[in-house]
């Protein structure tokens, strides 16, 4: 498991905005490629730029955590932030096949704020698919915006799953009746669902994993986890290669476990503390020459032919 930020000590006469757009434009944010159905991770405008597509291969784009809405810093807004790093994703001269939002994409739920989310990120051109987080689900209808916009084709709470060549991705809501200290909760509607879901999957079947909270156990004294996740993570266990991608904690950590790759995205707003390194987790506001290296994207790429797993991390201060 490792968790990686960095510094750069240089940038202490700049702005954070400044900040904020050198950290983007050196690619903070990882490109995925899908080595045998195995991710491994690229730096987003680094290798990314240059990599050429492996036979039969594609890549995706993971964005987690943009909170339009989140006003704390005046400076700069998490519009600002989501708008700068979305534009550097159109400029990538490798397209993704499509984007996946691990949830949060609003800090309140309000109508506006998913019409600028909407507006900001479909400029991309791509397939996006969602999976809510908490703050996407504290308007009165408790989610009902959400799924309004994005749940049509969904059950339950928002669940679903779809295939790309070969993978098989599947799309978990673990937002709805969270437990104490805001553990994450799947619940037995979702755990059957998910149950039938695999039953028709080869173990074979490369399987890619995404939702908002971690469905491993990072920092329950902080809700960094799902209650219920060990039901899901046993029904995955019998499959050759299994991916699991949240966000909610606003920075990456990775731990590998027998089959299973698990890894946390950056947000594009604001970073939190290292797990237990606080009295609470939340928005945390950083001096700039702090700021570059908490932010980011991660993407994801599959080549046929290769199984080897390395995931890798680059920030401002180490490129």
């Amino acid at each position: 498991m490792s968790n990686r930020s960095g510094t750069d000590h240089r940038a202490s006469g700049l702005t954070r905005r400044h900040a904020l757009e050198c950290m983007i434009w050196a690619g903070t944010g990882i490109m995925w490629t899908m080595a045998g159905g195995v991710p491994k991770p690229l730096n987003l405008l680094g290798e990314a730029q240059a990599a050429e597509p492996g036979p039969q291969g594609f890549s995706f784009l993971q964005i987690s955590d943009s909170h339009v809405g989140f006003d704390k810093e005046k400076s700069v807004t998490a519009v600002d932030t989501l708008q700068e790093a979305i534009d550097h994703v159109k400029a990538l001269a490798r397209k993704p096949s499509f984007m996946i939002h691990t949830g949060d994409i609003t800090h309140l739920s309000t109508a506006a704020q998913f019409d600028t989310a909407e507006k900001i990120i479909g400029s991309t051109g791509l397939d996006v698919h969602y999976v809510p987080g908490e703050h996407d689900v504290v308007d009165e209808g408790q989610g009902q915006a959400y799924l309004d916009r994005y749940g049509k084709s969904t059950k339950g709470a928002g669940w679903y799953s779809f295939d790309k060549e070969g993978v098989h991705f599947i799309g978990l809501v673990n937002v709805v009746n969270l437990k104490a200290g805001g553990l994450g909760f799947l619940g037995p509607d979702q755990l059957a669902w998910l149950k039938q879901n695999l039953s028709g999957q080869s173990a074979s079947t490369p399987i890619v994993v995404f939702a908002h909270i971690p469905l491993w156990a990072i920092y329950p004294e902080w809700g960094w986890g799902t209650d219920d996740s060990a039901q899901a993570l046993a029904m995955l266990k019998p499959f050759g290669s299994v991916t699991v991608l949240n966000g909610h904690i606003h920075q990456i950590i990775q731990k590998v476990e027998g089959n299973m790759t698990f890894h946390t995205a950056r947000s594009t707003a604001f970073p939190q503390p290292a797990p237990g390194s606080a009295k609470a987790p939340g928005p945390v506001i950083v001096p700039a020459e702090k700021l570059r290296g908490m932010l980011g994207l991660t993407s994801v790429d599959y080549v046929v032919g290769k199984s080897d797993l390395a995931l890798t991390d680059s920030t401002l201060a180490s490129a």
